[in-house]
């Protein structure tokens, strides 16, 4: 094998594992989020929220 198929070879295990790794983290984690950004986990019970009059 030529380094060129080599590296091509470590990039696309790269991805799949990337890909993997986002699609095991969606499925089995124990959040309410989706998305796992990590905003669901703040504290906003101190913040005042201004009413909108209409």
């Amino acid at each position: 094998m030529d380094l060129q198929t080599i590296l091509v070879f470590l990039v696309f295990s790269a991805a799949v594992f990337w890909i993997g790794r986002l699609m095991y983290r969606n499925v089995f984690t124990k959040k309410s989020c989706a998305s796992n950004c990590g905003k669901c986990a703040a504290d906003f019970s101190n913040v005042k929220v201004p009413e909108i009059k209409s």
